[in-house]
């Protein structure tokens, strides 16, 4: 039932109650317990932390225009993702910031684009030059943190660079990060070698997260110490996983999980361009060849190197919520509350009064059946 902007649905919460879900306008205006309810979970829409691009789209490709942020973040809510940092790696600078002005440009000329983006992460260009650390990142294009270039990007970008990811053993690593925290930057430690000790002068300094904490390393490391133990046993930290099945084997995330607590961590999907395409070999705006593989897994080719996900946050939410110990609502507060409160932001809850950013799936989470976004339906299967 529908009158003006005010909108009904009904089905079961994460906690299997049955409900009636009102939106009115922008916001939940009522949730009720019903007796019976349809067959269809009603979720807080998922809020992504690392998106660098989903179905042949790149936030990171030379040419992105306004029209591909704004599909990009279209297709992404078709996925259940409502929130999200469109994420710009490794590059030259003028490439960073040439991004950074179009993607500040589709929020300007589309309040709903505006609404689902509210902070860009930029994960570089300020990591390790090792191979395994560097990931798939371009290593003629890493460097040492400067912040005068951090407040180009700010300036290209409208304020809107939240989260940026570097490695804290680089030169000037720590000034770098206290700067960012007084400007309320979060600085991440990821796609690093540091030392234990790289790790707590990150820390003191300011820096409150670990971008996919497992990976982004040497295939070998030291038993202990080293830089994973570190992250895991640092309180400061919260930290995000990919739970795409590839990054992180099940046994190993959920040890991770158990470790950093339910309170701290976050799920984030790193999807690339690729993710969602047939399996095949192809070619990207960014990072040259890749290949898909019959199960989502993306490579760079002829080797095991991850080269980012294939997957969106929905289905990462699914793989974490029926392959690890988590339960339905705790997986979904690492996909949603989580990673909404550590932007500052308040979303992630289906409660009266709370901004209506809501998704309702298949009881199996195996498909997103709808989509609101700011109150406004956006996606119906």
């Amino acid at each position: 039932m529908s009158v003006g902007r005010s909108t009904q649905v009904a089905g079961r919460l994460a906690d299997g109650r049955a409900v009636r879900v009102e939106l009115d306008g922008a916001r939940i205006a009522a949730v009720t317990d019903v007796g019976g309810a349809p067959d269809a979970l009603i979720l807080p829409g998922l809020v992504d932390l690392q998106v660098n691009g989903y179905g042949g789209l790149d936030f990171n490709a030379p040419d992105l225009s306004t029209g591909d942020v704004s599909d990009l973040v279209r297709e992404l809510w078709r996925r259940g993702t409502t929130t999200l940092c469109p994420t710009i790696i490794t590059a030259p600078e003028a490439a960073i910031v040439r991004n950074l002005r179009v993607i500040a440009a589709a929020r300007a000329a589309d309040p709903l684009v505006r609404h689902a983006v509210p902070a860009v992460h930029v994960e570089g260009p300020y990591l390790a030059a090792e191979d395994g650390p560097r990931g798939a990142h371009e290593a003629a294009h890493l460097r040492d943190p400067d912040p005068a270039e951090f407040g180009r990007w700010q300036e290209a970008a409208g304020g809107l660079v939240r989260i940026v990811t570097l490695a804290p053993e680089r030169p000037g690593a720590a000034a770098y990060i206290a700067g960012l925290a007084r400007q309320g930057v979060i600085a991440s430690i990821g796609h690093t070698a540091a030392t234990p000790a790289d790790i707590e002068a990150a820390v003191r300094a300011g820096a409150r997260l670990s971008t996919h904490l497992g990976n982004g390393a040497h295939t070998m490391i030291r038993r202990h110490p080293n830089h994973l133990w570190a992250q895991l046993a640092e309180d400061r930290l919260a930290a995000t996983f990919i739970a795409d099945g590839h990054h992180l084997p099940a046994d190993t995330l959920t040890v991770m999980l158990r470790a950093k607590g339910a309170g701290r961590s976050l799920l984030v999907s790193d999807s690339v361009a690729m993710a969602g395409r047939p399996p095949g070999d192809y070619t990207t705006p960014v990072g040259g060849r890749v290949t898909v593989r019959d199960d989502g897994r993306v490579t760079l080719p002829g080797g095991e190197l991850l080269a980012g996900s294939g997957s969106s946050l929905f289905e990462c939410l699914s793989w974490a919520a029926t392959r690890t110990e988590l339960d339905l609502s705790t997986a979904v507060r690492l996909a949603s509350a989580n990673p909404s409160r550590l932007l500052g932001l308040d979303r992630g809850r289906v409660e009266t009064g709370a901004p209506a950013d809501l998704i309702v799936t298949a009881p199996d989470l195996s498909s997103v059946l709808r989509t609101f976004v700011n109150g406004v339906p956006v996606h119906t299967s």
